[in-house]
């Protein structure tokens, strides 16, 4: 099991967090492409981990992917986010975790826009937003 900067049990996992954010952060869930609170939100701000409140992701390398889910072509800084091989649906993707809780965010891909050409693809029942000043 690895250590993590916060840890909680699941009794308190599933205190702090709604139903769809315990499903998507410590169950591995997807939420619905197109209906979530975040996939076109073109407000400038951070989106943060909404399990512990690390920073992840800027609205400056957000972009509108078309899949329906809100995708960034970087995180706010690399240590931020962890990643993991995940075979469970008959493919191998791989998947983008918070560094600081372990919260299962989402798959990262390489189709995105330059110049990284990355996309992660984050399920906003994972994410907070703070709207910049």
């Amino acid at each position: 099991m690895m250590s993590y900067e916060v840890e909680q049990t699941e009794e308190e996992w599933r205190n702090i967090l709604t139903g769809i954010q315990y499903h998507v952060l410590r169950e591995k869930d997807t939420e619905y492409a197109f209906r979530n609170e975040y996939w076109d939100n073109k407000e400038k701000g951070i989106y943060r981990c909404a399990g512990c409140g690390n920073e992840l992701f800027a609205s400056k390398d957000k972009f509108d992917s078309g899949t329906g889910w809100p995708s960034f072509s970087r995180p706010i800084k690399e240590d931020r986010v962890e990643y993991d091989t995940d075979s469970s649906i008959g493919m191998t993707r791989t998947e983008v975790r918070c560094a600081r809780c372990g919260g299962h965010l989402g798959h990262v891909f390489d189709d995105g826009p330059p110049p990284t050409g990355i996309r992660y693809c984050m399920n906003s029942a994972s994410l907070t937003f703070e709207r910049a000043e």
